[in-house]
């Protein structure tokens, strides 16, 4: 089992910065990949940013792409989010997840079977 646990949500204006943390505990090294999903009001959650925990690749959905930046600390077992030139349509609940098998689709959030309790980011215009 792995527990997850979120922090760094909050109010920013957009064009501001924030940077999301998750602190995985239990048995992270049996982790294969880490991911960042968000969930908007009356929206399907959907992928965000993920990383190898063992190799390191990142992928990133097209929306995020050169704002946001995934990385990871395997030696603190824990996974950023660094949001840069955020906008009012990153609002949403961002949820930290991690998968425990090799066979895995990095932006299904479906195949993710562990989950923190998510973080609260809203970008006001």
């Amino acid at each position: 089992q792995v527990q997850l646990v979120e922090s760094g949500g909050g109010l920013v204006q957009a064009g501001g910065s924030l940077k999301l943390v998750c602190a995985a505990s239990g048995r992270p090294f049996s982790m294969f990949a880490m991911d960042w999903f968000r969930q908007a009001p009356g929206k399907d959650r959907e992928f965000v940013a993920g990383i190898s925990w063992r190799g390191g690749n990142t992928y990133y959905a097209d929306s995020v792409k050169d704002r946001f930046t995934i990385s990871k600390d395997n030696a603190r077992n824990t996974l950023y989010l660094e949001m840069n030139s955020l906008k009012p349509e990153d609002t949403a609940v961002y949820y930290c997840a991690a998968v425990d098998r090799p066979h895995y689709d990095y932006s299904d959030y479906k195949t993710f079977n562990f989950w923190g309790q998510g973080t609260q980011v809203t970008v006001s215009s």
